[in-house]
C-alpha cells in the first residue's frame, strides 16, 4: 500500500525519469559510435539530442498541414453529428420507443405515489411544493480549448525536462552502473549478481526498443498505405497515430481501430466502409502483435498475455495514459530482478511465458 502510494504521489518525478531511460537506451547507440570516433562524448550527446529534437520537429511541421485540414474537418463532422441526431429525433425506432414508454411509466409512479388532496386532513395539508429542476450547463468548447492550451504549455516543459535528462543519461554512461556494483556489498557475488542483473535490464529494454521501433514503423507504414488504398483523407496522419498507439498493449489497437471507424464514417457517410477500413487497421495490428513482435522478442523478454494486460491496468490506473505507456518495458525490468534473486524468482515466474 505505501508504495502504492509513493508511486501514485510522485508520479510527476518518475514519469519524466522513466521516459527519460527508455529514450537514452534508444539514443545510446549513436552516442557510443561517436564516441568510438573519438568524440567527447559530452560533445556526442549534445549532438544526437539536437539531431533527434530537429527530427521531431521536422516531422511535426511536414504534418501540420494535414493536421489543419483535419482540424478544419470538425465542424463538419459536428454538422454530420448534428444531422444524425436529429433524424434520431423524428424517426426514434426501437430505443426510442423504450424510452417513451419508459418516461410514460415514470409518470405514472409519479402520480400513483401522490396522495390525493381530498384524502388528506385538512389540518395536515401545506402550501404546494414548487418543484426545481436543475439544467447543466451546455458543453463550453472555449474553456475545453483554453485548458487544452495550458495542457499543451505544461507538456512543453515537461518535454525539456525530459531531454535534460536524456543528456545527462547519455553523458554519464555507465556511471551508475558501476557505482551500483560498488556499493552492492562487499562480498564478491553480491557485485557478479549485480552485474548480471544490469547486464539482463540493458539486453531485454535495448531489445525491446529496437522491436517497438520497428514494429512502430511497420505498422504505420501498413496503416498508411491501406487508409490510402481505401480512400480515406489524411492517410499519413492517421498512420502515424496508428504506429505511435501500437506502443500500448491491447488498448491501442482497439482506440485505432474504433477512431478509424469514425474518422470513416465522418467522411464517407457508410458504415460498410467504415467497418472496412476498421477491420484492415485491427487485422495489421493483430498481425504485428501475434506473430511479427514474438518472433523478434528473445525468450527471455517475453511475458505471457496475462501478466500484460494485468501491469497494463496496474500502471494505467497509477499513472494514466503514461502507465499503460510504460507498463511492458517496468514489467521487464521487473522480471529481470525477479530472475536473479532466488526469493522472487516465483514472481518472475509469473511474468514469464
Amino acid at each position: 500500500i505505501a508504495l502504492v502510494f509513493v508511486l501514485q504521489w510522485s508520479q510527476a518525478v518518475l514519469i519524466p525519469v522513466v521516459i527519460g531511460i527508455l529514450l537514452a537506451y534508444a539514443l545510446e547507440p549513436f552516442v557510443s559510435g561517436l564516441t568510438r570516433a573519438r568524440v567527447p562524448r559530452a560533445f556526442g550527446a549534445g549532438i544526437v539530442l539536437i539531431c533527434f529534437v530537429g527530427l521531431l520537429g521536422l516531422g511535426g511541421y511536414s504534418l501540420s498541414g494535414q493536421a489543419l485540414q483535419i482540424v478544419r474537418q470538425i465542424p463538419e463532422a459536428a454538422q454530420k453529428i448534428r444531422e444524425r441526431v436529429r433524424a434520431r429525433d423524428r424517426d426514434p425506432g426501437a430505443f426510442g420507443e423504450v424510452q417513451k414508454a419508459a418516461t410514460e411509466l415514470q409518470k405514472t409512479a409519479e402520480v400513483a405515489a401522490q396522495e390525493p388532496d381530498a384524502a388528506r386532513d385538512p389540518r395536515d395539508r401545506a402550501a404546494p411544493v414548487q418543484r426545481v429542476q436543475v439544467v447543466e450547463p451546455a458543453f463550453d468548447a472555449r474553456s475545453y480549448l483554453y485548458w487544452g492550451g495550458l495542457n499543451l504549455l505544461t507538456a512543453a516543459g515537461q518535454f525539456a525536462v525530459i531531454l535534460f535528462l536524456v543528456y545527462f543519461f547519455l553523458v554519464t554512461g555507465d556511471l551508475y552502473k558501476r557505482k551500483l556494483v560498488k556499493i552492492a556489498g562487499p562480498a564478491l557475488w553480491q557485485k557478479k549478481l549485480t552485474v548480471q542483473i544490469l547486464d539482463e535490464i540493458n539486453t531485454q529494454i535495448a531489445s525491446f526498443i529496437r522491436v517497438q521501433l520497428l514494429t512502430s514503423f511497420i505498422v504505420a507504414v501498413a496503416t498508411a498505405l491501406a487508409l490510402w488504398f481505401l480512400g480515406v483523407n489524411q492517410f499519413i496522419v492517421w498512420g502515424l497515430l496508428a504506429g505511435i498507439l501500437n506502443s500500448i498493449p491491447y488498448l491501442g489497437p482497439i482506440v485505432v481501430s474504433g477512431g478509424l471507424a469514425l474518422v470513416a464514417f465522418m467522411q464517407f457517410d457508410d458504415i460498410g466502409r467504415a467497418l472496412t477500413v476498421a477491420g484492415a487497421a485491427f487485422v495489421i495490428t493483430s498481425l504485428e502483435g501475434f506473430l511479427l513482435t514474438p518472433a523478434l522478442m528473445s525468450r527471455a523478454a517475453r511475458m505471457n498475455p496475462v501478466a500484460i494486460f494485468v501491469g497494463l491496468l496496474f500502471f494505467g490506473w497509477i499513472w494514466g495514459i503514461w502507465g499503460a505507456v510504460l507498463a511492458v518495458p517496468m514489467l521487464m525490468m521487473i522480471k529481470a530482478i525477479c530472475d536473479h534473486i532466488e526469493d522472487l524468482q516465483p514472481l518472475g515466474e509469473l511474468l514469464g511465458e
